[in-house]
């Protein structure tokens, strides 16, 4: 055991120096090449000292580095909202699991040297990797909690540090690091692994399987109705579809074989339809509230979906609204409270064009109704958002006031804070609702009316929301990316 009083030596891998790249594939490449090595060492050691004991010795490795210099003012394709720099100077970003990033990166990387015509820098970064985060790779060993080991963690390895996890990117409040140099992307690495370990604990699937369209709903109904429509699309070769995830891990490629029920339930199920390159679907129940609608944001941000759209229930507002109509939320009225520290109220959440198109020629699809039709059976406007369950139990002078004033024409609890987090995280997001009860006007959600509607609903809400991601999926990645999500000087990763 080292003595308190000395200062340990620390022990890490040979650190090579940053290299200089000009092909995004390479640049990708290397960057796995030194996260497996950081990783790697990190596991070794790990795995010797809860072996052996305290070792007397401090082990550390580092996350690797993207790194970009430019020295002149590029004009670029004003339609582009990123893949760009905002002007000269240095950029830098850490970065983990490139491996599970790999065609993001090199998306961006690529980007980047096409824009600015610059080669990038590959290299270790100043940043410990955590060996929570380092170990979580290798399933043969974890992390035991503080206190259970023969040995100080803290005192032998890096754990989490929360000056490296933070929004402060995505909250616009970062400032450059101890070099001088701006952010390249949204998240650290630190920040991006600790939503990676999150999800898997809230979805009970690990995140390679999530796709690149993502649909929440608050009610477990959905999911049937999407297990169904993901074993028809297996039955259908010329589907595109590969596959079918459910909770733990549980991996179908064929419509007539069995899904093994999960060990757990997690708190928010998610299930995927996969497609190559991340092109499918995932659906996850997130439940009912605005924490649970902003946990489930805040962590599958890091996998920088195409798009997130809201598909669950609501209260209708207006008495000429029928049970089973859609709303289409164009505005927000944000009374969920859960993000007024990271996000003031003040802030508009603009409703995206490109998602509200591809929404509303869903619901025409799958209606069969069009123009001045489609008004029988959906309504867009302001949809409200509290973090009331029970809100119609209270006093409805000040509510309904206040609701009146804003035009709301359906309440929720979740659809405003998935909006906003979708603002503050660059997300193109959308709400389509589906009214299952009018509290104002007598018709309150219950067992008989609740079983009725939902036979009758379900599958075809459902439907619209796949239609809809299935068209965002067909439109080029600069169009679902809306310039409208990027602040003025924005991070050049998307």
């Amino acid at each position: 055991m080292q003595d308190p009083g000395t200062v340990p030596q620390i022990v890490t891998p040979e650190t090579p120096e940053a290299e200089a790249f000009d092909d995004a594939r390479a640049a990708v490449a290397r960057l796995c090449e030194l996260y497996d090595e950081a990783a790697t060492f990190l596991r070794d050691r790990f795995a010797e000292t809860l072996e052996k004991g305290d070792p007397g010795l401090r082990y550390r490795a580092f996350y690797p580095e993207i790194r970009l210099v430019t020295q002149s003012h590029v004009h670029v394709d004003s339609r582009l909202s990123f893949g760009h720099v905002a002007g000269p100077g240095t950029y830098s970003t850490t970065v983990t699991r490139p491996a599970l990033f790999e065609r993001y990166l090199t998306q961006q990387i690529g980007l980047l040297m096409h824009n600015h015509g610059v080669t990038v820098q590959i290299g270790p970064s100043a940043t410990p990797m955590p060996v929570h985060f380092a170990v979580a790779n290798f399933p043969d060993i974890s992390v035991p909690q503080e206190g259970a080991a023969n040995f100080i963690l803290r005192d032998v390895f890096d754990v989490p540090d929360l000056n490296t996890t933070n929004d402060d990117i995505v909250n616009g409040v970062a400032q450059p690091d101890a070099a001088g140099a701006e952010p390249l992307a949204l998240f650290s690495a630190q920040r991006v692994d600790y939503s990676l370990a999150r999800l898997a604990h809230y979805t009970a699937t690990d995140p390679e399987h999530f796709q690149n369209h993502v649909l929440f709903t608050n009610y477990q109904f959905y999911v049937s109705e999407f297990e169904t429509f993901a074993r028809t699309m297996l039955a259908d070769p010329d589907s595109g579809y590969t596959s079918f995830v459910s909770t733990g891990n549980a991996e179908i490629t064929g419509p007539d074989q069995p899904l093994p029920a999960s060990p757990r339930m997690p708190q928010m199920p998610t299930y995927h339809l996969k497609r190559p390159g991340g092109q499918g679907i995932t659906l996850v129940n997130i439940g009912v509230g605005p924490s649970n609608a902003k946990t489930a944001t805040d962590h599958i941000a890091v996998l920088r979906p195409h798009a997130w759209i809201m598909v669950g229930h609501c209260a209708g507002l207006r008495n000429s609204q029928s049970l089973g109509d859609f709303v289409l939320a164009h505005a927000y009225l944000r009374e969920d409270r859960v993000l007024d520290d990271d996000l003031p109220v003040w802030v508009p959440i603009p409703a995206l064009a490109e998602i509200q198109i591809a929404l509303e020629q869903a619901v025409e699809k799958e209606t069969q109704l069009s123009g001045y039709d489609l008004k029988r059976v959906m309504r867009t406007g302001t949809v409200a958002s509290v973090d009331n369950r029970n809100w119609e139990l209270r006093d409805q002078r000040g509510p309904v006031q206040r609701l009146s004033q804003s035009r709301a024409i359906a309440l929720d609890m979740e659809s405003a804070t998935i909006a906003a987090n979708g603002f503050r995280f660059r997300v193109p997001y959308g709400t389509l609702l589906c009214v299952s009860d009018k509290p104002l006007h007598g018709e309150l959600k219950l067992p008989g009316m609740a079983s009725d509607f939902y036979r009758t609903q379900v599958g075809r809400h459902l439907m619209i929301g796949i239609r809809a991601m299935e068209h965002i999926r067909e439109m080029p990645l600069e169009r679902i990316h809306s310039r409208k999500l990027r602040s003025f000087e924005e991070t050049a990763f998307l």
